[in-house]
């Protein structure tokens, strides 16, 4: 039971330390539009906080999970009627050192956090669509209202897809202008990294006012083979812009 806890507590103090560091990389480098300085920070930084953490871990254990406990008076006192060895202070004084047990309050902590760190990765690889057709992604068409010109920086453009409280922006790539007859229409794609009922997209741009749409997906949805139908969004009529979306996977 002790080398359990000890390693327990090793272990959540590696996984404290790498997060801690990689955290403080990634806060003290700044702004990181392609994702390479949190990489290096989570998979070539972070494994040194991991270990100091999991030293400091298992030193804390030694000091605050274990308890010295001493011997009771009639554990050590010789019995009724028997003569006391010679040795008998020296062995009293020895039992009444070496007794330790494992700190209660201690253990309690360890296990509860983590049984709660094991049941948060367990939601969330449930709700993750790596179990069923691994990475989805979402291909957004927004239709633009008569004689609405594109904005000329695609930087301007801001898509936000929620999935239920987790915001993600949409990516316009080098072909992100397009048309249907006389109307504009911007091309976006967003990858679906968790399973909810609750997914909304959103569009705005200098000119034209905050749209939303409520995408009807269930919450563990198969790819399309086409296009939804063109929808409008809530906003008013002179400006609506009409949207529609394809959902492709991995597998």
């Amino acid at each position: 039971m002790r080398f359990v806890l000890g390693l327990l507590s090793g272990l959540l103090g590696a996984l404290a330390g790498w997060a801690a560091l990689a955290f403080l990389v990634v806060s003290l480098a700044g702004p990181d539009r392609d994702g390479g300085v949190a990489m290096g920070a989570f998979f070539q930084i972070g494994p040194f906080g991991g270990f100091i953490g999991f030293v400091i871990g298992v030193l804390l254990f030694l000091k605050l999970g274990i308890v010295r406990q001493r011997a009771s008076p009639s554990e050590a006192a010789p019995a009724i009627g028997a003569a006391p060895p010679a040795d008998a202070p020296t062995i009293a004084a020895a039992a009444a050192s070496s007794k330790t047990r494992v700190s209660v309050p201690f253990a309690v902590a360890i296990v509860a956090i983590a049984c709660g760190l094991a049941w948060w990765a367990w939601y969330e690889l449930i709700r993750s669509p790596y179990l069923t057709h691994g990475f989805m992604t979402l291909e957004l068409q927004f239709k633009l209202p008569p004689d609405s010109p594109l904005p000329a920086d695609p930087g301007d453009v801001r898509i936000g897809v929620w999935e239920g409280d987790r915001q993600t922006d949409a990516m316009l790539g080098a072909a992100w202008r397009g048309h249907q007859g006389d109307r504009q229409v911007i091309l976006a794609t967003a990858t679906l990294s968790m399973k909810t009922s609750s997914r909304s997209v959103s569009i705005e741009f200098p000119g034209l006012p905050l749209q939303i749409w409520l995408l009807d997906l269930s919450s563990d949805p198969d790819p399309m083979r086409g296009y939804s139908s063109w929808r409008l969004s809530g906003a008013a009529s002179s400006a609506a812009v009409e949207m529609n979306y394809r959902l492709t996977a991995d597998r």
